[in-house]
């Protein structure tokens, strides 16, 4: 049975596109048939992390109609890739029945695939919240700044109270050990549980590494060098616990939703 993951942030620069190519590898790694698709619409940039030049986009198939078949690029590990497009004004602020069209379109790599990640763009936009609400699982990046929680509970609070969603985990990212990980994660979960009925779970830190700063320079994604245990670690014990993350189930348009 397919499943669905969304990865969030409440603000930009907190490596969330990172985040989700290096999962999104390592879960291809460990024996999943996984679908990456950047939703990052006009900003995406999944596919320079990945080394990949898309010759088709998500705007293909939206304004020229191009089957999604024709749109899917292979990538590492056997990876399959769906690219938002970058700089594509027209499709920065697409029509609700566009984004219900996008999912719809998936319908067919279902039985193809055992994962779908889907890079949400960051803040809690409409568009964040359209692709977040058809999801199985959802997780949001956070960083150890008081930026990053302010607009990270601003996500969950939009999410939570506008859209239903009640479970989501959490990833700390840039982190000296995961120690510090941890501790962060539960100073956020305070906040949030002061004000919201909402349910977290920590998956892990990723650490602050010059190795993953140098991957993203030589667009190769961490968790395709050999010299990287650590930091591949991090993304394997990610892996492993957001399998068993609580799930939402909310009412509406979803991702190989029988029902569409």
């Amino acid at each position: 049975m397919s499943n669905s993951i969304a990865i969030a942030s409440g603000k930009g620069g907190v490596g969330k596109t990172t985040i989700a190519v290096n999962l999104s590898l390592t879960l291809s790694q460990m024996g999943s048939k996984v679908s990456l698709m950047d939703a990052d619409f006009g900003l995406a940039n999944a596919h320079i992390l990945l080394g990949i030049n898309p010759k088709k986009t998500i705007r293909d198939l939206l304004k020229n109609g191009l089957p999604l078949e024709d749109i899917i690029e292979t990538g590492p590990s056997g990876l399959k890739f769906i690219s938002g497009g970058n700089g594509l004004i027209d499709i920065l602020n697409i029509e609700k029945n566009s984004k219900y069209q996008l999912i719809r379109a998936l319908n067919p790599i279902q039985k193809n695939t055992d994962t779908l990640v889907v890079d949400i763009p960051a803040g809690a936009s409409e568009n964040s919240m359209t692709f977040a609400s058809a999801v199985d699982k959802l997780i949001i990046v956070l960083v150890s700044e008081p930026t990053s929680f302010m607009d990270a509970y601003t996500f969950i609070k939009t999410a939570k109270l506008d859209h239903g969603i009640h479970n989501f985990s959490i990833v700390v990212n840039m982190t000296y050990d995961e120690k510090e990980a941890e501790n962060t994660f539960v100073k956020f979960r305070n906040i949030v549980n002061k004000f919201l009925d909402a349910n977290l779970t920590f998956l892990g830190g990723v650490p602050r590494s010059k190795k993953i700063q140098n991957a993203i320079i030589r667009k190769l994604p961490i968790v395709l060098d050999k010299n990287a245990e650590l930091e591949k670690l991090a993304f394997q014990r990610i892996s492993k616990k957001i399998i068993k993350a609580g799930e939402n189930n909310n009412n509406g348009i979803r991702f190989f939703s029988k029902d569409q």
